[in-house]
């Protein structure tokens, strides 16, 4: 049985080691440990990492978006094409 230190010590150990490929299954697992702690002071304990783990989350899903729109072809005019 795991004990609320180990979980928040768990929880902030994904924050640190999440990547841009894992951040989707780190973030659900945060949210499985989270569940698991008792009584709003532990789980208060461990938000700063859960709003990092979103935060990350949301500009790596950002950033794909932009890099997609980018090389995506037909979204943007050529710079020689000739205008009206």
């Amino acid at each position: 049985m795991k004990t609320p230190a180990n979980l928040r010590a768990e929880i902030r150990r994904l924050y640190h080691k999440t990547t841009p490929a894992t951040v989707e299954r780190d973030v659900r697992r945060a949210i499985e440990l989270l569940k698991s702690l008792d009584g709003e002071a532990e789980r208060a304990r461990v938000a700063v990492y859960m709003d990092g783990l979103s935060q990350l989350r949301s500009e790596w899903i950002l950033a794909r978006r932009r890099a997609g729109k980018k090389r995506s072809p037909g979204r943007q005019s050529s710079p020689n094409a000739k205008k009206p």
